[in-house]
């Protein structure tokens, strides 16, 4: 038993899509193995664009900095702070995440330092010791393709990263729009008893 808290984020908007069952699978092999999961779909919550005013990222330290905006994403931010281990996952719209995570994944800016003056920012949780993430991702066009043409998984190492997570596992699943309403394939859920593994 682990007692590991495992929080998903994820950016689909199909519900009981591919994607929403890619999660789910490895949600419930990590609760076999002990972990408390969550699965948070971002679609449900009430995320307003980033002002990009870095008034967030004026004040030093590794907790994240305080946004201007008052909205679902502080509630997200203080479960990502509780949480130890990750999943982070979209589908590939256009070529990369869904505007849904980016909206997100813009305002995880709270998670960076960088006071007017100095050319670039620094990642608050740079120096901490690292939580274990994987990313879940899905394309129309066969697997091996969409890992190399799209920028999708890019993308979700990127908040990972930002997060104060390290990827040690990824599930990229092809053919995702073949049918109104796909069940994920069994070689998903095989693949998901080894990402939970790694994440506990």
């Amino acid at each position: 038993m682990t007692g590991k808290r495992i929080l998903a984020l994820n950016g689909s908007y199909r519900r009981d899509g591919i994607t929403d069952q890619a999660v789910d699978c490895v949600l419930a092999e990590a609760a076999d193995r002990g972990a408390d999961v969550e699965h948070i779909h971002l679609r449900d919550y009430p995320i307003e664009f980033c002002r990009n005013c870095r008034e967030c990222m004026q004040h030093p330290g590794e907790a994240p900095g305080q946004c201007v905006l008052h909205d679902g994403m502080a509630y997200l931010v203080d479960k990502i702070e509780q949480a130890d281990a990750y999943v982070l996952a979209a589908p590939t719209n256009y070529s990369a995440v869904t505007a849904v995570f980016k909206r997100f994944m813009e305002r995880l800016s709270v998670y960076g330092y960088w006071p007017w003056g100095v050319a670039s920012p620094v990642l608050r949780k740079a120096q901490m010791r690292k939580k274990p993430a994987v990313i879940i991702s899905s394309c129309a066009a066969p697997g091996f393709l969409g890992k190399l043409a799209f920028g999708t998984n890019q993308s979700l190492k990127v908040a990972a990263r930002t997060m104060g997570g390290k990827v040690v596992g990824a599930m990229f699943t092809g053919l995702a729009a073949q049918e109104r309403q796909q069940d994920v394939p069994r070689s998903v859920r095989r693949k998901a008893a080894t990402l939970a593994q790694k994440l506990c």
